[in-house]
């Protein structure tokens, strides 16, 4: 019977021993996989760029067209024709509408006929007055009828010449305000008239920079609703007033607008190339990790523990000026070293990368949109 106990509790003892060294082995596999570094991460890097920027204004401003009026009516009357169509160009003097005009055309030949019949009277009075016939006075009475008699016609040709409405000057028409047989009064508008090019554009900068600003200074205009395009010009006028409640001084250049694309009316952007350039350090804005505390970068290094191994130094920077996909960095950097350029947000001090560029984004200083 003891010999049957001992037998059970050896078995036991021994049964025990194995799963404890299986045990064992077990948590023995999983420290050590626990110990093993996780793979290098794969980032995208680029080095930090030594550039020359040009020193610029930035501004929102308005297009106004050099020449632009609402054509309107100088007398009253009835529209006798149009000759013209909404959207066209014209050129200076082309006749846009004309009034009704039969009752001075009617009065036209009577007034010339007496201005004729003035004029022999005149001559006649004039050889009299030669020979000491007829008297000074009544030679001035014959002057001051040929010549009130010739005012009368030329008025009338006037009032006739008003009522052909022509065109001030080249240009675009607009959406036509009239039509045929209606009664216009004095002032009543028939078309708007625009002058494409050139064109101007209005802004404003604040008072700081009033000493930057001179006439002559390239601008460059782009806008949203065009995009790709960008119209080149230059500063034409700087308003001698600063507005008190902005403190901002208005500025007007000149652009030539060739492909009259832009129309007045629409809002721009403006950029003032000054003639001042800058020495910045540029790297990708997305390199940046942007934080409450301080924006920082990624710098790839040399890992001195694993050979050809990569490894991250996190390096405070302070940030400037910033042009399409790049910012300047004014401290922090000295030019040369090797950035991480996308995903930085996921990354921390000390990690070991790869670098891999294979899908390494395009920066670019003047980026368009692609859904544009």
């Amino acid at each position: 019977m003891k010999k049957r106990i001992i037998l059970a509790v050896a078995a036991l003892l021994v049964i025990a021993a194995l799963l404890a060294g299986i045990k064992a082995l077990q948590i023995r596999a999983m420290i050590s996989q626990a110990q093993q570094a996780p793979p290098p991460q794969a980032v995208t890097a680029d080095h930090v760029r030594a550039e020359t920027w040009e020193s610029t204004l930035t501004a929102v401003g308005s297009l106004v067209a050099v020449q632009g009026v609402t054509v309107s009516a100088e007398l009253a009357g009835k529209v006798a024709a149009i000759f013209f169509e909404a959207g066209r160009d014209v050129k200076k003097g082309d006749v846009l509408i004309r009034q009704d005009t039969t009752s001075e055309e009617a009065q036209l030949p009577g007034l010339t006929a007496q201005a004729k019949l003035a004029r022999t009277e005149l001559d006649r009075a004039a050889g009299m007055l030669k020979g000491r016939i007829v008297s000074q006075a009544d030679y001035d009475k014959a002057v001051a009828a040929y010549e009130q008699a010739v005012s009368q016609a030329d008025s009338v040709r006037t009032t006739i010449a008003k009522k052909t409405i022509r065109a001030p000057f080249s240009g675009r028409l607009g959406i036509r305000q009239v039509n045929l047989g209606q009664m216009l009064r004095e002032g009543d508008g028939v078309v708007t008239l625009q002058s494409l090019t050139p064109i101007f554009v209005n802004f404003t900068l604040p008072q700081q920079q009033i000493g930057q600003l001179r006439t002559g200074l390239a601008v460059r205009v782009t806008c949203d609703a065009l995009p790709g395009l960008s119209v080149a010009g230059r500063i034409t006028a700087v308003s001698p007033l600063v507005d008190p409640e902005t403190r901002n001084v208005q500025v007007q250049a000149t652009l030539d607008n060739r492909s009259e694309k832009l129309r007045p009316g629409m809002f721009v952007n403006v950029t003032v190339g000054l003639p001042v350039r800058l020495s910045v350090l540029s790297i990708p804005a997305t390199a940046v990790l942007y934080a409450p505390y301080g924006d920082s970068v990624f710098i790839v290094e040399d890992d001195r523990k694993v050979k050809g191994g990569k490894i991250l130094r996190q390096q405070f920077v302070r940030l400037g000026e910033k042009r399409g996909d790049f910012v300047a960095v004014t401290s922090g950097l000295t030019g040369g070293e090797t950035l991480v350029t996308t995903g930085v947000f996921k990354l921390r001090n000390g990690q070991q990368v790869t670098v891999d560029n294979k899908l390494a984004p395009v920066f670019k200083h003047s980026p368009f949109p692609e859904n544009n």
